[in-house]
């Protein structure tokens, strides 16, 4: 099977040096889902080489043609650019902060190299809601991009919080009367507020959420759980000790 060409928007999940002069760059393609690019010469030192690897960081959302040959497990980029360019995402330090631990979940969850538009298109409108909302908004971005996220991979929360039930049990998945009787379950105000943020139907809504940092931080630990309970192998956010940090500055 020959390589075809193929016009996709990508956004960047990782990228390694390979040899001298080029990388080797991990990116979600619209089209073909997560995919592996060798890109040559991006890393030179000549002049015209200058610039062209830091449009591979992390996050950026790429206008890309690229060969694709379903039998290859290393593509190649024909021609690529900018999408778009982030007004805040790289320079403000809070709002970088979420979107490293975006962009960790994602490469955590997104290992089978199937299209699915429909997720292509929440972490595309996520990533540029990130970059203008409010900062009351951005606050609590994490956990609306955390809960929200797993919807694409079978275990969303069953919102079925009320009076009664007001345990959620982290490892079913659903709001409860009674302990659940394991330590991966959140109750009272926790609970509630897990229930609101799943409620939340544009972010716009999160700037009416008011939490302080420990609550979040909590928060954030527990919906780290919540994934390690249901995806096998894992294990921790590495990004997670710093967003905390910063979410508690």
């Amino acid at each position: 099977m020959t390589d075809k060409l193929h016009h996709t928007k990508g956004i960047v999940l990782r990228t390694v040096k390979y040899g001298e002069t080029s990388i080797i760059v991990s990116i979600y393609t619209e089209l073909f889902g997560i995919q592996s690019y060798l890109v040559n010469g991006v890393r030179s030192s000549l002049k015209k080489a200058g610039g062209k690897a830091s449009m591979f960081q992390p996050a950026a959302i790429l206008d890309m043609v690229v060969y694709h040959n379903e039998n290859k497990n290393l593509q190649r980029i024909k021609e690529y650019k900018w999408q778009l360019l982030y007004q805040q995402i790289f320079s403000d330090i809070p709002r970088h902060a979420v979107t490293q631990f975006m962009v960790e979940l994602m490469t955590k969850c997104l290992k089978q190299p199937e299209p699915n538009s429909d997720l292509f298109h929440f972490c595309e409108d996520a990533l540029l809601c990130l970059d203008t909302c409010s900062d009351a908004v951005m606050a609590n971005f994490a956990l609306y991009f955390a809960l929200n996220f797993a919807t694409f991979f079978g275990f969303r929360i069953d919102d079925r919080y009320s009076g009664r039930n007001h345990f959620l049990d982290l490892q079913e998945g659903s709001f409860v009367s009674e302990n659940p009787g394991h330590p991966y379950f959140l109750e009272g105000e926790e609970a509630r507020v897990s229930s609101e943020l799943l409620k939340v139907m544009h972010p716009g809504e999160l700037r009416d959420i008011k939490l302080n940092h420990s609550f979040r931080r909590v928060l954030l630990h527990a919906y780290e759980n919540y994934y390690a309970l249901h995806l096998p192998d894992f294990g921790t956010l590495k990004t997670l000790p710093v967003l905390k940090a910063i979410l508690g500055s």
